[in-house]
């Protein structure tokens, strides 16, 4: 971002992976601390972490204000793309598929984190990712904010993917993107980190499982967030051609052949 801030070079959809980590990161930090076990403990120096919050707020509201780097109006390859149904758009149907996997993967880690008395909660807090009811209070508030904010962005992005024209699919998508690498880069590394309690690590018998439960979950958003990049038409609004939505028609801008 600074290299690209120096050259004069847009910078927004770095700027928005950047916001949506460092306020998840700070979110959680700063909750955790209060939450967790330490919380009686808080020093004076704990109050400069706001400043460190407010930073990428700030960043974002102002990311988001900004007008984006490329067009938010297609013109025929917009019309194509979006008369398409899901099941001619294969990519888009795995992301699907994967979005709502991770919805209930989302749920699930929440409502545990919520303690919640269902059975399914139990048996995966126990034989799955104790680590979730570590006392440190990081792990559970972590989840709570994916419960509250990401469990609605993820099935906002669902409706992107069905629904063309949604424009606003380019800023949010980079910006969660962002957010899950820091949150399930700090949870992965902290169920496996050795000063971790051994009860609250992943147990053995289903270790590999669990990390590549995490890593799909943490690709989910990134993969949706390159297919919004890459291949924008889907989420453009089209521009109306002449003779459409009451405009006079003309026979020199008519894409249209008649006659043969």
């Amino acid at each position: 971002m600074i290299s690209r801030i120096t050259d004069r070079k847009g910078y927004r959809s770095l700027g928005l992976i950047w916001a949506g980590s460092l306020c998840a990161n700070m979110s959680v930090f700063i909750a955790g601390i209060v939450a967790g076990k330490y919380g009686s403990e808080i020093r004076p120096a704990f109050w400069i972490n706001f400043l460190f919050l407010l930073m990428p707020v700030w960043g974002a509201i102002t990311l988001f204000t900004r007008p984006k780097d490329r067009p938010l109006i297609g013109g025929y390859n917009a019309q194509q793309a979006q008369s398409m149904k899901l099941i001619w758009r294969p990519t888009d149907l795995i992301l699907v598929v994967l979005l709502i996997a991770a919805m209930a993967f989302t749920a699930i880690r929440g409502l545990v984190a919520l303690d919640s008395p269902l059975e399914a909660c139990s048996i995966y807090v126990k034989h799955y990712e104790p680590y979730l009811k570590d006392p440190v209070g990081y792990p559970r508030v972590m989840m709570l904010h994916l419960f509250f904010y990401g469990l609605p962005l993820l099935g906002a992005f669902v409706y992107g993917l069905l629904k063309p024209g949604c424009t606003w699919m380019s800023d949010w998508t980079l910006f969660l993107a962002g957010a899950m690498i820091q949150c399930q880069w700090a949870h992965i590394g902290g169920s496996l980190h050795p000063r971790t309690t051994a009860q609250f690590r992943i147990p053995n018998g289903v270790f590999w499982s669990v990390l590549v439960a995490n890593l799909l979950y943490a690709a989910t958003p990134i993969l949706v967030a390159l297919r919004v990049c890459n291949n924008p038409y889907f989420f453009l609004k089209i521009a109306p051609f002449p003779g459409q939505t009451g405009l006079p028609n003309s026979e020199e801008k008519d894409t249209k052949i008649k006659d043969k």
